[in-house]
């Protein structure tokens, strides 16, 4: 196990060589006697936490040289956790050595006991902040929650699930196929008071309508041809946790009142019985139909709609999310390289030009697919347009640079400018708006005769 770094700043060598000596059981200790030494030490290793002693040379009877090797750790991190150790044991210094942002000021000779707490409590607060910083780090890469997004439109779900998970709220989804209505709620079930109960997931269209009710609300023996037993539904099962219905505008009509029911009165009956069973499972569902027009239609209950969409957010399609493709690309190609045994691949230039122009109507799901078989399928460390299978999807990609197309537009404009004016190099230099040399420089740089 790596030891945690510790910078001690002491001016006298046998007190540097004692306190080395005591801590080097627990510490990785370096070590450094004036302010230029503390300060290439902090900056070359940069230590949790720095023991430092006010009185330095020049002046080792003042605290000034100990004050300004605090000040300059604090501008290289402000986060640094420092704990003056000197014989300047005035209430003066204390609280300067504090109020310039020191951790915790001890005065010599040092109780080790009290400095071994200080110590531990200092570098437990230091690994706090370090692990802060790295969650932070992740936030702003676009990582959330297991999903991936830096585009405004995923930080804006991002934020819609801090805010509606510590809630009890229904949520309602919605989204295309493939954008991970899941994702979301799985990520409010984890954010959620109930995160330590079940999630429970069931996708209303992937089941038959008769047996729809029965998935839901259990049944008792006997309830039918074939009820040999009792069984328990997924309300029932989701209690304590949270119950995700996914495509909810499927949901057959016998089975949306019931449903209404439960959201009202948080009990329910079980297919055949007459028991009334409680369950404080929170609903979140999901669509990717437009359920307004549903219940115009009269497809879906209205009142069912309003009891579920007390909280609504829409995923966004992967083609609205700009540069969230590459982004999430790379992950996946990262991922599957590991699982594959193929680290270090990269999207080759055509790749990255198909992934960014493509339109994506599987959304991340289909995203996913292609990345994954196009790592199996690669041959080289570059994963192509073609192994991805995008290369006639989106037809002829442009395969010329920045500089390539502006040198194509240069060209076609002088050869055109010579033409019309038969040659001549000033006519043709008043209608592009440069001067002569300037013409001549672009003939020789396109390689254009007079003749155009």
């Amino acid at each position: 196990m790596t030891k945690t770094r510790l910078l001690i700043v002491e001016d006298d060598e046998d007190i540097r060589t004692q306190m080395k000596w005591a801590l080097g059981a627990d510490y990785e200790v370096l070590t450094a006697g004036d302010r230029a030494g503390a300060l290439t030490a902090f900056t070359a290793d940069r230590p949790s936490v720095t023991l430092l002693d006010l009185g330095l040379p020049p002046r080792p009877n003042e605290p000034d040289e100990g004050l300004a090797v605090l000040s300059a750790i604090l501008s290289l991190d402000p986060l640094a956790k420092v704990i003056v150790v000197s014989g300047q044991g005035e209430k003066q210094n204390a609280l300067r050595a504090v109020g310039a942002g020191a951790y915790d000021f001890l005065c010599k000779p040092v109780d080790m006991d009290e400095l071994t707490l200080v110590l531990h409590r200092c570098v437990y607060l230091a690994e706090l902040e370090q692990e802060y910083r790295a969650m932070q780090a992740g936030a702003q890469a676009g990582v959330f929650e297991d999903m991936l997004g830096a585009s405004p439109q995923m930080q804006a779900v991002f934020d819609f699930i801090r805010k509606v998970a510590p809630t009890n709220a229904p949520a309602l989804i919605l989204g295309e196929s493939g954008t991970g209505k899941e994702m979301v709620a799985q990520a409010i079930h984890r954010r959620s008071t109930q995160s330590g109960g079940p999630f429970v997931a069931i996708n209303c269209n992937a089941i038959p309508e008769n047996l729809l009710e029965c998935e839901l609300f259990g049944h008792e023996k006997g309830a039918f041809t074939g009820a040999q037993t009792q069984r328990k539904g997924h309300i029932e099962s989701a209690a304590g946790g949270t119950l995700f219905l996914d495509e909810i505008g499927e949901l057959p009509a016998q089975v949306q009142v019931k449903l209404l029911r439960f959201l009202q009165e948080k009990c329910f009956q079980r297919v055949g019985g007459r028991q009334e069973i409680a369950s404080d499972a929170r609903v979140i569902t999901a669509t990717n139909k437009n359920l307004q027009e549903y219940t115009a239609s009269g497809k879906f209950r209205e009142d069912l709609y309003f009891r579920l969409a007390v909280m609504v957010v829409k995923v966004p399609a992967l083609r609205e999310r700009g540069d969230d493709v590459l982004l999430v690309a790379k992950a996946f190609l990262q991922g599957y390289g590991a699982e594959h045994g193929k680290p270090g691949l990269t999207f080759a230039p055509d790749a990255m030009r198909a992934l960014s122009v493509y339109r994506w109507p599987g959304n991340v799901r289909e995203l996913q697919n292609r990345v994954r078989r196009a790592v199996i399928m690669a041959d080289g460390k570059r994963v192509s347009a073609r192994d991805l299978e995008l290369a006639d999807a989106v037809g002829e990609l442009p395969t010329q640079t920045l500089k390539e197309a502006r040198e194509a537009v240069e060209r076609e404009m002088v050869q055109e400018a010579l033409r019309r004016h038969r040659g001549k190099i000033t006519s043709a230099a008043v209608e592009l708006g440069i001067s002569r040399p300037t013409l001549y420089e672009l003939m020789e740089k396109l390689g254009i005769g007079r003749e155009g």
